[in-house]
């Protein structure tokens, strides 16, 4: 009822194939608490598990969980509180990874920053996640950066600002 969400667990590793996706973050309390985190993809060595998505919030207030790496971050829905933050994406051989998008505040809170895009080595580069956006009170969240590559990822364009408040920026290239 009033207890933040537990973590979820990180993906397994695969070593002749993808990794596993990292376990979503468990949700906020009924009344209030924030959400768990979502866990990190595992490594693989043809390609990298995806993230768990951060958890979202069911009370009156509370954060959003944050994304495990390339995950997206969780929503805060009651009165108070931010959206958790894109996880960063991968680094690929070939191609990086997406970083996940941040998470929307509840009706007074900060927008989450979206995650950066992860590198690819010899390819292209991950795109940014979007910053999440605010509601009534409060700014959005950046955009993440483009990933580094040949050619390089798009940037995360910047959260919607809340009535009293400002739009978040975009990521850089």
């Amino acid at each position: 009822m009033w207890g933040n969400g537990g973590a979820g667990g990180a993906g397994g590793t695969g070593s002749a194939g993808d990794g596993g996706s990292g376990g979503a973050g468990g949700a906020g309390g009924m009344f209030e608490g924030s959400a768990g985190a979502g866990g990190a993809g595992g490594t693989g060595s043809v390609n990298g598990g995806a993230g768990g998505h951060g958890g979202s919030t069911r009370g009156i207030s509370g954060n959003g969980g944050d994304g495990g790496a390339g995950g997206s971050g969780g929503n805060a829905a009651g009165i108070s509180g931010s959206g958790g933050a894109g996880g960063a994406g991968g680094t690929g051989e070939t191609t990086g990874g997406n970083g996940g998008h941040g998470g929307n505040a509840a009706l007074v809170g900060y927008g989450g920053d979206g995650g950066p895009g992860g590198q690819g080595v010899t390819g292209r580069g991950g795109d940014g996640g979007n910053g999440g956006g605010a509601v009534l009170v409060g700014n959005g969240g950046t955009g993440g950066n483009a990933g580094v590559g040949t050619p390089e990822g798009n940037a995360g364009t910047g959260g919607a600002g809340a009535l009293f408040g400002s739009p978040g920026n975009n990521g850089l290239t």
